[in-house]
């Protein structure tokens, strides 16, 4: 997604405590320890971007039929893919900007023709209750989502930012995404929050045997926290595995979850200067 100031500077915030953990912790890890978890989690990107891409075929080709119901359904599942590997999606914010912006993000809202992305899409169904004016869009997302896979292929990714990009993950969730901003037209919010807490626990679970080796503790704790993430949204699950709409949240719900996102992404910012990742 495009950066919105108040999502920039939620990130600025993150990325100074995170230098700040990284100058103040001595780490005994060695680049090499880092090799294999890394590889690891390119592997899981790599699997993600191969689902992302076929299920934003899928999805997209409901919507070119006109299929608003079918194109309902799949939104937010085939959206699961992307959040889970926002960490490093978020590294091209070309593409991020156009498979994931926000009306906010542009000076007309719903109304500028820069609007594209998942989210005009989700604005068509939901809002609009038509498809006959985002079939460009559709295109274009698929497109974007196709390259994105071709550019992840290609990068080889840096530990910190891979660390470092899911702690500032976790401070947008519990900061903004906890609004409901994100998913403001269909309320599928709880999917990508899923989505984003997957992708993060996947990071610390490869990284789990070195920190161990640092501080036991700290990671039983931070295990600790994200099962406390893990069963809150449990509790909004659907028969049929899905989640409830997020309207569906009370005042209490939100704060409650934003306070266990805001532990895990305080575990999360120390974690790079734990690892020695400068």
């Amino acid at each position: 997604m495009t950066t919105h100031p108040s999502r920039l500077m939620i990130r600025i915030a993150a990325i100074l405590t995170l230098g700040l953990c990284a100058g103040t912790v001595l780490a005994a890890v060695s680049p090499l320890e880092l090799v294999a978890p890394v590889a690891d989690y390119k592997l899981y990107v790599a699997e993600n971007s191969r689902k992302l891409v076929t299920d934003v075929r899928n999805f997209t080709a409901a919507v070119k039929a006109g299929d608003i119901e079918k194109a309902k359904q799949l939104f937010a599942p085939t959206r699961m893919s992307y959040e889970r590997i926002e960490p490093v999606a978020e590294l091209f914010s070309d593409l991020d900007s156009a498979i994931d912006s926000r009306a906010d993000d542009h000076e007309k809202a719903e109304q500028d023709p820069a609007f594209g992305g998942f989210h005009r899409i989700e604005y068509a169904l939901w809002v609009e209750k038509s498809t006959k004016n985002v079939g460009s869009v559709a295109d274009e997302l698929l497109a974007n989502v196709v390259e994105l896979q071709k550019r992840l292929s290609a990068l080889t990714f840096p530990p910190e930012k891979v660390v470092g990009g899911a702690a500032v993950l976790m401070e947008e969730v519990a900061a903004t995404k906890i609004s409901g901003e994100e998913d403001r037209y269909s309320h599928t919010d709880l999917w990508d929050f899923q989505a984003n807490f997957e992708g993060a626990y996947k990071i610390v679970e490869l990284l789990r045997p070195l920190v161990v080796k640092e501080d036991r503790a700290f990671a039983e704790k931070a295990d600790e926290n994200f099962k406390a993430v893990f069963d809150t949204l449990q509790k909004y699950r659907t028969p049929d595995g899905g989640f409830e709409t997020y309207e569906k949240l009370t005042d209490r719900d939100r704060k409650l979850l934003a306070g266990r996102v805001n532990t895990l992404a305080e575990d999360l910012s120390k974690l790079r200067g734990m690892l020695g990742l400068n």
